[in-house]
């Protein structure tokens, strides 16, 4: 029943606690009990899925393969860069001045075929459950081929990835693309059994009904900044059969509200401080 269970979700593995999106911080997520881990993707130059909240290398945690801060990540499009060139970039051991108790360590970009076989041997080493993988895919319409391809190619390149590699029923797809999600339902979920897809809904619009009308089908989950929710839009999108599980909460007392408010989960920074309240 919507509601009755609550997920934790680590968002970009464990962004408060270790580098986001490289797998230090999964590996930190999966050591701590998490059992969904949520991440991005973006698309290189030779088409390749890797693990980037950015199509470019953000100056707040990107240092270059001399070593030297990066400081202009216009000049760094991932979309226009082979991952050859990629991986050279470190993106780990840069202090972020957001998250003070990230432990900073060195750590590249990585694809995601080699994120999920890193994944798949450390819970066959540590006999453990696969979590499931909530992935974002990172679109935006004005950004079609400058900084990504079009939703049918970056579509096809990360099923293309995850097909006979990890079990359906542990993949979540989400994106704030209305466009790309139209194209992934209509054309690819009768033939991928992914197990759900999310709707990420838009911080500076979040009517219901308008983005369900633009969204043109009824997504599993609604993902909304977690201060837009109150406890009547909670039970609204559970009228509908849809799942609640907002974005970023960091903190004990919101996590308490959110849970409070009837959600079906929350997407953290921390995980460790939602295990520790025992949600």
């Amino acid at each position: 029943m919507l509601g009755q269970s609550f997920e934790i979700q680590g968002h970009r593995g464990c962004r408060g606690l270790m580098p986001e999106n490289t797998w230090p911080a999964f590996k930190k997520a999966l050591d701590l009990g998490v059992r969904t881990l949520e991440l991005d993707v973006v698309i290189s130059k030779d088409l390749k899925v890797v693990v980037s909240h950015e199509p470019h290398f953000n100056p707040l945690i990107s240092t270059d393969p001399l070593g030297q801060p990066v400081k202009d990540m216009k000049s760094y499009n991932l979309f226009l860069m082979s991952y050859s060139e990629i991986k050279k970039f470190d993106v780990g051991k840069k202090k972020h001045v957001l998250y003070p108790k990230q432990e900073n360590q060195a750590a590249i970009k990585p694809l995601l075929s080699d994120l999920i076989k890193n994944i798949k041997a450390y819970c066959r080493k540590n006999k453990i459950s696969l979590p499931a993988l909530n992935i974002e895919l990172k679109s935006l319409e004005n950004e079609y081929d400058l900084t990504q391809p079009q939703p049918k190619v970056f579509i096809e390149k990360l099923l293309s990835v995850l097909n006979k590699k990890y079990p359906w029923d542990q993949i979540i797809l989400q994106s704030f693309d209305f466009n790309l999600l139209k194209v992934l339902n209509k054309d690819y979920a009768s033939k991928y059994p992914f197990k759900i897809s999310a709707l990420l809904e838009p911080e500076a619009n979040n009517e219901i009904e308008l983005n369900l009308e633009k969204l043109t089908f009824k997504p599993h989950i609604w993902s909304p900044y977690f201060k837009t929710l109150g406890a009547e839009r909670v039970k609204e999108l559970h009228n509908k059969g849809i799942k609640v599980i907002p974005w970023t909460v960091n903190e004990a007392k919101d996590m308490e509200l959110i849970k409070k408010l009837g959600c079906d989960g929350l997407i953290t920074d921390y995980p460790n401080r939602a295990l520790d309240l025992k949600l």
